[in-house]
């Protein structure tokens, strides 16, 4: 599995956590019906639902005229993977954690997804 990937199975693992109120090693194992779990993907759902509090307070920081509660749940956790990623794991470049995001929001968000998230981030890096 390589990062793209992994990022794109977090997503949707982290997405399943906060529809159904599960714990991230059950999500994970339901969703790869597996143990054998790739660790650059345990990094990004644990780390999403350990800081999760923190990484909120960032985005809520850098919304204009939005609450996070506001937030379409699509957009809402990739901006909480990108954020952990900027905030947390110093080995990516915070520009590949925003392409990235970019690319989720454009595969799984609405027409606008891909520009909002964007925004947001850019405005966190900047």
């Amino acid at each position: 599995m390589n990062r793209h990937t992994a990022r794109e199975t977090a997503f949707q693992i982290i997405f399943q956590i906060d529809m159904n109120d599960i714990e991230p090693n059950e999500a994970v194992e339901q969703f790869l019906d597996t143990d054998d779990v790739y660790p650059f993907l345990q990094t990004l759902v644990n780390g999403v639902t350990s800081n999760r509090e923190e990484i909120d307070q960032t985005i809520s920081r850098h919304l204009e005229k939005w609450t996070i509660e506001r937030l379409a749940l699509v957009e809402k956790t990739i901006l909480r993977l990108a954020v952990f990623e900027i905030l947390f794991l110093d080995d990516i470049p915070e520009r590949v954690s925003v392409n990235e995001a970019v690319e989720l929001a454009k595969t799984f968000g609405d027409d606008q997804s891909g520009k909002f998230v964007n925004g947001v981030l850019s405005k966190i890096i900047a």
